[in-house]
């Protein structure tokens, strides 16, 4: 079995700060959206990454570790990002539905970087293999929502 080190609890954080940031950043999308299926689609992953946040910090805690709090810089400033694209986009759905697609794709591979990680624990590799499914999916499935504008 693996150690939980520090190293470990690090990544992982990272990726609940990034999980705080993408939530709030679909919040904010589904708030500038008029479409009802974007929006609803926006809804539902807000409160899919609420979820992933709660079971990382779960997992995170289970180890005795410390959950940092709060979102990024970075996901401050892409969601000002889809704040100021909102403005100048003539097309703002279909803006706001790339953008989370390239915030999808990013997180996958944040998830598999963590999941290569050979010295992470096993219901942790579960749990992240678990989330990077539930992505994937959902990126498989807004190709329908891409034709909706």
């Amino acid at each position: 079995m693996s150690t939980y080190t520090e190293k470990i609890s690090g990544k992982l954080n990272d990726l609940l700060e990034k999980t705080y940031d993408a939530e709030k950043g679909f919040k904010k999308a589904s708030e500038n959206v008029n479409n009802q299926a974007l929006k609803n689609y926006f809804t539902k992953k807000a409160d899919e990454r609420y979820n992933f946040g709660h079971d990382l910090k779960t997992e995170i805690k289970s180890f005795g570790e410390n959950v940092d709090k709060g979102g990024s810089l970075t996901g401050s400033a892409h969601r000002t990002w889809m704040d100021i694209k909102g403005f100048i986009t003539i097309d703002n759905e279909e803006s706001m539905l790339e953008e989370a697609i390239r915030g999808e794709k990013a997180a996958i591979n944040e998830y598999e970087d963590v999941i290569a990680d050979n010295s992470v624990p096993e219901s942790t590799r579960s749990l992240l293999i678990s989330q990077k499914n539930q992505i994937e999916n959902g990126l498989s499935r807004i190709s329908t929502l891409e034709n909706l504008n």
